[in-house]
């Protein structure tokens, strides 16, 4: 669906904005929002996947650092570090959404707005999390 490529888009944005600033994350959002042509389906996605993202981080930071044994997490790229949060808000919070889109996306959008390795970093963490998800029978659909 490509309002949910916009949303996801818009949500990085937003995301890293607020990395950077003292800003409230709904305010982030809404302003981050108001810049982008979204269709109007795509509003609410947007704001519950960077809402859950946003407060959901240190968790999900957690789950990357168990996946990234040779890298320093403070040496991932922040772009990267804020994909692979979204995408796994996606697959634990967004059962509409196959963990097959999920990953698939946060590939596109790492290759689109980070670095040139950036598809396969995060394709091999989101896929580790993925399993060890499955195993913890969290993630049921293919």
């Amino acid at each position: 669906m490509q309002g949910r490529r916009e949303a996801r888009e818009c949500v990085l944005k937003a995301l890293y904005a607020q990395e950077f600033t003292e800003e409230r994350i709904e305010q982030v959002v809404e302003d981050t929002m108001d810049r982008e042509e979204l269709q109007k389906d795509a509003h609410e996605f947007c704001r519950e996947l960077a809402l859950k993202t946003h407060v959901n981080a240190k968790k999900f930071d957690e789950m990357i650092k168990g996946k990234s044994e040779h890298w320093e997490f403070d040496r991932i790229a922040v772009i990267d570090r804020l994909v692979l949060r979204m995408a796994i808000c996606e697959l634990l919070h967004f059962d509409d959404v196959p963990p097959k889109v999920s990953i698939s996306e946060a590939i596109e959008i790492a290759k689109d707005y980070s670095t040139e390795n950036s598809g396969s970093f995060v394709n091999g963490i989101l896929d580790s999390i993925l399993n060890d998800l499955k195993n913890e029978g969290r993630v049921f659909l293919e």
